[in-house]
């Protein structure tokens, strides 16, 4: 929308006489509204858009196109490459061009006369996206209609959650028969928040041959059997009490280059035992 003002003069036998000052508001028949699927993301994690545009005049917009800026200049999302569909009052268009250049451009749209169109596009959260508590991406769509431009931003913010994974290892790889084993499971947590207590983490596993004279540690502190785990003898099932294991958050480092670089807390549980093979 603009505003604008003009007056008027009125001359007559060599004098003139000048009028009042009117403004008005040009106000355009072309809006856009954005909104996500989703509210958060993770690194990775996919987010679908999309854009409303709005046609409040009484002739066919032809030939619009909208600019997405993908977050701004250091690429927090990528445009999933082929995901966008254009509907226009609600029919599928196969004539959508996409340009990837400094965001995303969708052209060759019409909007009909007191219609409307939409275009529904996937993005991933690329490595430049922020991680910590209370980081977000805010995204910007603009439409283009000649001299008209209409715009509109979305805002979505990290989830702020333990993102826990688990990896296995045995040590020695060979063993004879009643000779000692240990298994070593590290837990990494590449969240932005701890996995606290009341989260109430649990590690199982089924030692098949079964352990016996078993003990186990969490980061080299023992733990207790009964209290801290639970082991099953005769069927080699094991399990840690919910709670008992907590890994910090981690922590996140911007490189040069703008990437983010994502350093995981990590717990390790090591479990040791005898396995009789007779």
């Amino acid at each position: 929308m603009a505003i604008f003002t003009n007056k008027a003069t009125l001359s007559y036998r060599g004098v003139t006489a000048v009028s009042n000052t009117v403004t008005g508001e040009l106000v355009g028949a072309l809006t856009l509204d954005k909104t996500a699927l989703t509210s958060t993301y993770t690194r990775g994690s996919g987010i679908t858009y999309i854009i409303t545009l709005l046609n409040s005049g009484s002739s066919d917009l032809t030939g619009v196109s909208v600019s997405d800026d993908l977050g701004g200049s250091v690429r927090p999302l990528d445009y999933v490459q082929g995901s966008a569909v254009w509907f226009l009052d609600g029919v599928r268009q196969d004539s959508l061009t996409v340009t990837a250049e400094d965001g995303i451009t969708f052209s060759g749209i019409t909007v009909p006369a007191d219609g409307s169109s939409m275009v529904i596009y996937d993005t991933t959260v690329s490595d430049s996206a922020p991680l910590s508590v209370g980081s977000s991406i805010e995204n910007t769509a603009t439409a283009f209609y000649g001299t008209v431009e209409a715009s509109a931003s979305f805002t979505v913010t990290a989830a702020a959650e333990p993102q826990l994974t688990i990896t296995k290892a045995l040590s020695p790889l060979t063993v004879t028969d009643n000779g000692e084993i240990t298994y070593t499971f590290v837990i990494s947590n590449s969240g932005n928040l701890a996995a606290e207590e009341e989260d109430g983490a649990v590690l199982t596993d089924i030692f098949d041959p079964v352990l016996t004279d078993l003990t186990a540690a969490l980061d080299g502190e023992e733990l207790s059997s009964g209290d801290d785990y639970t082991y099953d003898v005769s069927t080699g099932v094991f399990s840690t009490v919910p709670g008992v294991i907590t890994v910090p958050a981690a922590t996140f480092e911007t490189d040069p280059d703008g990437s983010v670089e994502v350093i995981p807390g990590t717990a390790t549980l090591t479990v040791t035992g005898r396995i009789a093979l007779s």
